[in-house]
């Protein structure tokens, strides 16, 4: 039986927490108080749309700029299931996935919400969760300041796409698995061929069976040649391809050198009409090469739901709406066990890593399989469990997700606890509304404002070729301003909560990789600020297409400005940030 719903609709602007209370109550003053509510009918489909019929004129806000205010991004699956179906509106645009009440597709609210609590408690630093059953989206949430609506690096659950426009090439036989390698690049072979590279097949570099005895990556990479394909094939190929696993980025660059041979178009502009163009995922984009060649072991980035999207399509066995998009001949060589992983080592009852290989995705526990990425990148298949798990995040523990989803989702989508689904439903609606990271938050002003205030701090010459920089603070929040040797650059910090803006600041001291994010110089960053001493300001910057964030400390003196940069990269590794610490001194 569907809940009934709630009338009125709350937004905490401090935390960013959005929800449905009681009663109807009238609009307040947005800027002061605590909470904003609306008087009138407020129906949403899932958390990107809302249907504003009532007192529209009077918000002094357009649409877009309200959802953006009142946080939509964080509401998770608040409002989808809040409200009875008959309430919802149609979406905007088509390529939505359909949402449903845990309950109605036969899963426990309650494993569902123990899976939100566990990532929450261990501090696992997830940025976003979509469950799908039977196709339809049954949970989902974001941890402010990620939001629906925002592109996540995916790193290395890349190669899963890769894999599948490989997949489409052979459909459309313009290659076979057992093609040769070299044979696609001959301009770009070594003088002496070696036994083992020519023997290497399309298929070695699918399962990552190249022959090489390390991981060439970064080598060819980092190398002075800029030509990738030519550095691949220079590497030493030291046993027979097809017999030694190897985790490989390397390969899949070359999986997507070979599909840019063969059709003239990127991996990402090949999948265009072929994936992204049937599945409804827009705004997508892919890294390159210094050739102009998507790098296809890492650099895609896409939304939560396209992700989501993408596994249904491999659940559906390559159907979509009627129209086949993947042969299931491929899908089922893609997604079974070609090759062991980690050279079979481990114990296979609680290491997800040693499952087994197949195209460019991994075996599971569970008789499941998996895309996943860095730091917790993950597009889970359950075929058992006619189910999908999409989830983002920047984690050090990224088999302790996986453990998250086995004890608590796996459980859930069996039906444990499905007798108690009207008593949980509520609890996870609550959760998955006010999910969000936690942060620094201490004093919101400090004596030494009207001392440092707009005042502008020089460095001496240092790395970074910084030159000044300068904190300029309002009521609620501040801009931090930095000149370097490329301009000038800033960031605007809420303080004490959250603000999303975009900046110029580099986003490459926080990337694992060297290569461009494409977009330009300009990037998407939420930054929050608070004074931790009356001489510390601490800001942290997410930049929220990416995995990564940065903590930046201005400590100051009398007439002196240190600045010092973080990369969230090094508290995972435990390593110390390269960049210097700046010492600046006041312009009088």
């Amino acid at each position: 039986m569907v809940p009934e719903p709630s009338n009125q609709f709350f937004y905490n602007k401090n935390t960013r927490q959005t929800g449905f209370l009681g009663s109807i109550v009238e609009k307040y003053n947005f800027s002061s108080l605590p909470f904003y509510s609306i008087k009138g009918t407020v129906l949403v489909y899932s958390v990107n749309y809302a249907n504003l019929t009532s007192r529209k004129d009077n918000m002094n806000l357009n649409r877009r700029d309200f959802l953006r205010q009142l946080g939509f991004g964080a509401a998770g699956l608040t409002l989808a299931t809040t409200l009875p179906v008959s309430a919802w509106t149609a979406p905007a645009k088509t390529g939505k996935l359909p949402r449903s009440l845990p309950e109605a597709q036969g899963v426990a609210p309650g494993g569902l919400l123990e899976f939100a609590n566990t990532i929450d408690a261990k501090k696992l630093n997830v940025h976003s969760v979509m469950v799908l059953r039977h196709g339809q989206v049954v949970a989902e949430g974001w941890w402010v300041p990620y939001a629906p609506q925002y592109k996540h690096t995916l790193y290395s659950l890349s190669k899963s796409f890769t894999s599948s426009a490989v997949g489409m090439a052979v459909s459309e036989k313009r290659l076979t698995v057992e093609d040769k390698v070299i044979s696609f690049f001959p301009k770009d072979l070594p003088e002496t061929v070696s036994d083992n590279l020519a023997a290497m097949r399309v298929k070695d570099l699918l399962t990552m069976n190249t022959g090489h005895e390390k991981e060439p990556t970064a080598i060819i990479r980092e190398g002075e040649d800029a030509n990738w394909v030519k550095g691949f094939l220079a590497f030493p190929v030291e046993h027979k391809p097809g017999t030694l696993f190897v985790y490989n980025s390397a390969a899949t660059y070359m999986l997507s050198a070979i599909v840019q041979k063969l059709t003239g178009q990127t991996v990402l502009e090949y999948l265009k009409p072929r994936l992204f163009g049937p599945l409804g995922i827009e705004g997508m984009d892919w890294e390159v090469s210094p050739q102009g060649i998507n790098t296809g072991g890492w650099g895609l980035r896409l939304k939560t739901e396209d992700i989501a999207k993408f596994g249904q399509l491999y659940l559906q066995k390559g159907m979509w709406n009627g129209k086949r998009l993947l042969s299931e001949a491929w899908i089922n060589d893609a997604t079974r066990m070609e090759v062991p992983s980690k050279g079979g080592k481990g114990d296979a009852s609680v290491n997800d890593w040693v499952q087994g290989y197949g195209y460019q995705f991994w075996r599971c526990r569970h008789d499941a399989y998996r895309g996943d990425g860095a730091f917790g990148q993950y597009c889970i298949v359950l075929p058992k469990q006619d189910a999908v798990v999409a989830i983002t995040s920047e984690s050090a523990d990224m088999q302790g997700i996986m453990n998250a989803v086995w004890d608590h989702i796996l459980p859930a989508l069996d039906g444990t606890g499905l007798s108690a689904a009207k008593a949980t439903q509520t609890a996870l609606t609550q959760k998955l509304a006010t999910l969000a990271l936690p942060f620094p938050k201490d004093e919101s002003s400090s004596p030494m404002v009207d001392k440092i205030g707009g005042k502008t701090f020089t460095f001496p010459d240092n790395a970074m070729h910084a030159k000044s920089a300068s904190l300029s603070f309002g009521k609620d929040g501040c801009i931090f301003k930095l000149t370097d040797n490329q301009g000038d650059h800033q960031v605007n910090c809420g303080l004490n909560r959250w603000i999303d803006t975009t900046t110029t600041f580099p986003i490459a001291p926080m990337s694992l990789t060297p290569t461009v994010v494409p977009g330009g110089d300009t990037r998407k960053v939420a930054a929050t600020g608070t004074w931790q001493d009356p001489n510390t300001f601490l800001m942290t910057w997410r930049f929220i297409e990416t995995a990564h964030y940065e903590t930046v400390t201005c400590r100051f003196g009398a007439d002196t400005m240190q600045v010092e940069f973080q990369k969230s990269l090094t508290k995972i590794n435990g390593s110390k940030d390269t960049r210097p610490v700046l010492e600046g001194k006041m312009i009088a």
